[in-house]
């Protein structure tokens, strides 16, 4: 069956055929530009505040059917340093190779960023490391200064928030919910092997509780007692959906009895 084209089926079709054409070229340029397929364009590690360096490795495949070559390594600063073979550096089609990272760390708190730009005979590429720098686990305490600190948190269960106290009790909160703030925060005190006869172990409670329970006393505390008030409101460090998280685990990890 013979069927007639008017001139808009021919314009449709021209318009199709275009379209198609630069959907594949387009594809074509993507792949040129992509030889190098890598494990992973941005990498995270967290440190020990005080360790002199962070090291990374990123690993590639060339996917292509021909050779990527690479002509130069540029970092964001001279504190970051990639090692690699002599450039230029050939890679074969359906090779792989590694690049590793050095960065040199000149500071004791925070996250820093760096970025390393591979360049090559088809296209760059940058990558990005990222260095959390975590303060360093405290330090064992004696006898005599937990004493001491039980007898000041007994006259003002607060203090726990002031002066030295603060490093343990309130700067380690920053960023924290749910479990990650139940372990840096609480458990200091209630999954501590030298725990005060007066702090409770809470998988041993025998009273019903809930997340009502829960955030009730973490928000303010027992008078009388050395738990202190965490919320902002009563003069503590935690937000309120820091509190709302830290129920809810607590609420899921600690069933009621």
């Amino acid at each position: 069956m013979n069927v007639k084209r008017t001139s808009a089926d021919l314009f449709a079709i021209v318009i199709m055929s275009f379209c198609v054409a630069a959907a594949t070229e387009a594809a074509a340029e993507q792949l040129s530009s992509t030889n190098l397929i890598w494990d992973s364009m941005i990498k995270t590690t967290n440190i020990v505040s005080g360790e002199k360096e962070a090291h990374f490795t990123f690993a590639f495949t060339n996917v292509s059917s021909s050779n990527a070559t690479i002509l130069g390594v540029q970092t964001s600063c001279g504190c970051t340093t990639a090692q690699l073979p002599p450039l230029p550096w050939l890679i074969a089609p359906g090779t792989n190779g590694q690049i590793g990272i050095k960065v040199n760390i000149a500071v004791q708190s925070g996250t820093l960023s760096k970025t390393i730009t591979v360049g090559t005979d088809k296209d760059s590429e940058t990558l990005t490391v990222k260095i959390v720098i975590d303060p360093p686990p405290a330090s064992a305490m004696s006898d005599t200064n937990r004493l001491q600190n039980q007898m000041i948190a007994q006259a003002d269960r607060q203090a726990v928030f002031k002066a030295d106290c603060a490093s343990c009790h309130v700067k380690s909160i920053e960023g924290k919910y749910g479990k990650q703030l139940y372990d840096s925060v609480c458990g200091v005190c209630h999954e501590a092997g030298h725990r005060a006869a007066m702090v409770p172990d809470l998988h041993k409670l025998t009273m019903p509780t809930d997340e009502h329970f829960w955030r009730t006393w973490i928000s303010y505390g027992r008078q009388g007692s050395l738990m202190p008030a965490f919320a902002k409101t009563e003069n503590g460090p935690l937000t309120d959906m820091q509190i709302t998280t830290l129920a809810t685990y607590l609420n899921a990890a600690i069933p009621s009895r």
